[in-house]
């Protein structure tokens, strides 16, 4: 949905989020396996550790702001509020070990025996590229997204300019993510948005099908091998002072939803229920394709990825949604 269109909180019909309150869109790219031959086929999505039995999907985190940081006051997402996180023709690490933005998104690799340790992003298993082997629990997707704003514009034209990460000391574990200081062009704190996905890499681990050669055999769906272009979209849909409500509340504010009083918890059915159906006349999972969707060769790098001019791919150029099967 576009915030243009109007407030995406009283107007939308549905969502798949735990709280019915919240018809925010959270988006992020999708990951494929790339087969030998040269084929490709799209990694499903399972539930996260502790968030029940869904069908895949995100956990989503709204983190209050900790000492010492002196941006302690929180200013919820105005409506019409969006944001994006990563670039997506990054083919290489864009970002000096001592900015926030070198964490802002990265990947841990399940060894099987459970979670893994460490602060996600700075963690032992943790890594800002795809992962080299085979991750034998599957692999997690950690995204932490901006939490300062200019507090003027609700969206930018890179969709990034009018937020930023904190600026200040590292913790002991590197990260700058928690109790550093909003910047001075963009004093404004909100909402800390910290996403998780976890991808089933767990039937993809035979070597016979992974590359002779030994390379990593993963790419993100715009065509990135590397793993660096992971980006995540974010558009502020809550229901009127919902979100205000939810994080004054001490029980909303812990990592169990079920404690979350001021908050309607939805069932795992209800939450199903509103998936949307195939919208494209194109096969994009369930099978082995011969090429990514849309117009999204690979591009290795180290340069950015470039868009591919006058794209014919039904996935780009269809104006009416049109209902298919896999």
């Amino acid at each position: 949905m576009d915030p243009r269109d109007g407030d995406i909180g009283e107007t939308a019909t549905c969502t798949t989020c735990r709280f019915k309150e919240d018809n925010s869109n959270y988006w992020t790219m999708v990951m494929y396996f790339k087969h030998r031959n040269g084929s490709f086929i799209r990694v499903p999505q399972i539930a996260n550790e502790n968030t029940g039995t869904p069908d895949g999907g995100m956990t989503i985190y709204y983190i209050e702001p900790r000492s010492p940081t002196k941006n302690l006051t929180v200013t919820t997402f105005p409506k019409g509020f969006r944001m994006r996180v990563g670039n997506p023709m990054s083919r290489k690490q864009d970002y000096a070990m001592n900015v926030a933005a070198v964490n802002q998104t990265t990947f841990r690799c399940w060894d099987g025996t459970g979670i893994g340790p460490g602060t996600p992003g700075t963690g032992a298993q943790d890594t800002r590229d795809f992962p080299k082997g085979p991750c034998f629990g599957g692999i997690r997707t950690q995204v932490y997204f901006p939490q300062c704003w200019d507090g003027v514009n609700l969206d930018s034209e890179d969709h990034e300019s009018h937020v930023a990460h904190p600026v200040g000391i590292p913790a002991r574990d590197g990260s700058l993510m928690f109790g550093t200081d909003c910047p001075d062009t963009h004093p404004v704190r909100i909402p800390f948005l910290f996403m998780e996905t976890v991808w089933d890499t767990k039937p993809f681990n035979h070597p016979d099908l992974w590359p002779e050669d030994g390379t990593q055999p993963l790419v993100w769906s715009m065509g990135d091998p590397t793993g660096y272009g992971h980006h995540a979209d974010y558009v502020f849909g809550w229901q009127g002072d919902s979100l205000k409500r939810a994080m004054d509340d001490e029980g909303c504010m812990t990592s169990y939803p079920g404690i979350c009083e001021v908050l309607t918890r939805r069932s795992e059915e209800e939450m199903a229920r509103c998936r949307l159906a195939v919208r494209v006349p194109e096969i994009t999972e369930g099978q082995y394709i011969e090429k990514l969707p849309g117009c999204n060769p690979i591009q290795h790098g180290p340069e950015p990825a470039t868009a591919i001019p006058n794209c014919d791919a039904v996935s780009t150029t269809i104006s009416i949604p049109i209902q298919t099967s896999i």
